[in-house]
């Protein structure tokens, strides 16, 4: 069913439950490490692997990190909460039944304010609370991965007990069409977040950041939520998005043809651009939660909640404010940069390294945006750092490089042949400056092209062009066309 359709027909009511990989060095219950990457089973102790007679001992700089995401998320803090067993069967769960905050979350009642394009949206917070991570299943013999068609699979433990954060968004009414928007504005903001707050480095492509993206329809007019179905592990902001879109049209076919949504999970298949069934999805009571005997609750006081706040840096929101306002932009120009993932902070970053703000803008939002999209990977992810663009910059305002010039050095830094200024050594590549040198270039240019010399005479300065270019050919590109072009009217004076 087609988007516009659907959305003529139904208002969207989305819930969110983002999941955050802790970023500590040792997992939730023991001291096994956390590397990513790592051999499988390498990082296992009986604890993690739910041995008979193993017990969990709380990480308490993952309860020090809970605190301060319900903090930056506006939460109220318990002073007092426990944990739960959350019970279900699944291979990669060894103890078969997850550590998990069921009724006495960490943090609770929160809210985030988001800006979509100019439109004030409030995503408010259920609750974040703390848990454990499951192992990973590795699926054996089919073509896509998956354990369908697989041979057999194989499981590996190294992530199960990493420490997670859990934060659930109540529903979520009154985004309009824009709903799958507010959803990845909303990943957007607390991958940010979680930076900022130096908790989790939120790489979605490695599972640190992911999401449960539940959604239902209700027909104009009606308050009663319709069944929701919730695609699970969804982990990049476009896939965010694009599920969310895909559910709606398939739900709104469903409901228009007089059929019922089914309550399940569903997957996303990214090459596909669909979303499949999985499997029935549990109420609370299927899990038979319990507190777990085996931790003691945490008491959180009111000054060691109020020595955590303290440590709270400037969140994104707050810092993108309050740049727009130093550097001058308008709206639409704050716009692009967000709208650019992860660029303002590189800005940022840029400007600190001395370069100017429009400088910075014009490399990360242009060329090196650009050489981002062609490679398939986020703007941090380019092997040029926020220092390097800095340099680039300078060298292009001290006259030593053209701006073609510098595209040429930042395709070096890419390419790991060094240092900016290594590169422009190497290469031979900084702007010839020397008035004798191009003097005599030009006059070779007008003595070449005799024609074009006389219409610059009769007064065509237009025609100046074919001798700029004819003088940029034999300096190979090394000179500053402006310069050239005044060589070029003060000798045919």
């Amino acid at each position: 069913m087609d988007y516009d359709e659907v959305m003529a027909r139904f208002d969207v009511v989305l819930g969110l439950e983002v999941h955050v990989e802790l970023n500590t060095e040792s997992k939730m219950w023991c001291g096994c490490s956390t590397k990513f990457g790592a051999e499988p089973n390498t990082h296992t102790c009986p604890v993690c692997l739910g041995l008979p007679g193993a017990l969990p001992v709380v990480n308490g700089k993952a309860v020090e990190s809970a605190i301060r995401i319900g903090l930056s998320l506006g939460c109220s803090i318990a002073s007092w909460c426990r944990f739960a067993r959350k019970h279900y069967f699944y291979p990669d769960m060894p103890k078969n039944y997850q550590i998990s905050q069921y009724d006495e979350p960490i943090a609770y009642e929160g809210e985030v304010r988001l800006d979509v394009e100019g439109t004030q949206y409030t995503v408010p917070i259920e609750r974040a609370h703390m848990e454990e991570d499951a192992g990973k299943s590795l699926h054996v013999g089919g073509a896509t991965g998956r354990i369908q068609g697989s041979d057999y699979s194989l499981m590996d433990y190294n992530r199960a007990g990493v420490p997670l954060i859990e934060i659930v968004t109540k529903p979520v009414y009154g985004t309009g069409t824009r709903g799958p928007e507010v959803a990845r504005a909303y990943m957007s903001y607390l991958r940010d977040m979680v930076r900022a707050l130096d908790v989790s480095a939120g790489r979605m492509e490695q599972g640190q950041l992911r999401c449960d993206a539940n959604v239902s329809l209700m027909p104009k007019g009606s308050t009663e939520l319709g069944t929701r179905t919730e695609t699970k592990n969804v982990n990049s902001l476009r896939s965010v998005e694009a599920a969310l879109r895909y559910e709606i049209c398939r739900q709104g076919a469903v409901l228009a043809d007089g059929g019922r949504v089914k309550q399940e999970t569903r997957m996303w298949n990214e090459s596909g651009g669909f979303t499949t069934a999985g499997r029935s999805k549990e109420e609370a009571e299927d899990y038979r939660y319990l507190p777990d005997p085996d931790l003691v609750p945490v008491e959180a006081s009111a000054q060691w909640v109020d020595e955590l706040r303290k440590t709270l840096p400037e969140l994104p929101a707050v810092k993108a404010a309050r740049l727009q306002k130093e550097w001058g932009l308008t709206d639409l120009e704050m716009r692009d940069i967000e709208g650019n993932e992860g660029a303002l902070a590189l800005i940022e970053a840029t400007v600190v390294a001395g370069a100017d703000q429009a400088a910075a803008r014009k490399w990360w939002l242009g060329e090196l945006s650009r050489r981002a999209n062609e490679t398939e990977v986020e703007l941090a992810e380019l092997p040029i750092s926020p220092v390097q663009v800095a340099q680039v910059g300078k060298l292009v305002d001290s006259g030593k490089l053209t701006d073609k010039m510098a595209r040429q050095v930042i395709e070096a830094v890419l390419a790991g042949e060094g240092e900016p200024a290594e590169i422009v050594k190497a290469r031979g590549l900084e702007v010839v400056s020397d008035d004798d040198t191009l003097s005599r270039a030009v006059d070779e240019a007008i003595a070449a092209n005799p024609g074009v010399a006389d219409k610059i005479r009769g007064g065509k300065v237009q025609a100046a062009g074919a001798l700029i270019g004819a003088v940029m050919k034999q300096m190979h590109g090394q000179a500053d066309a402006a310069r050239v072009r005044e060589l070029i009217l003060k000798a045919l004076q």
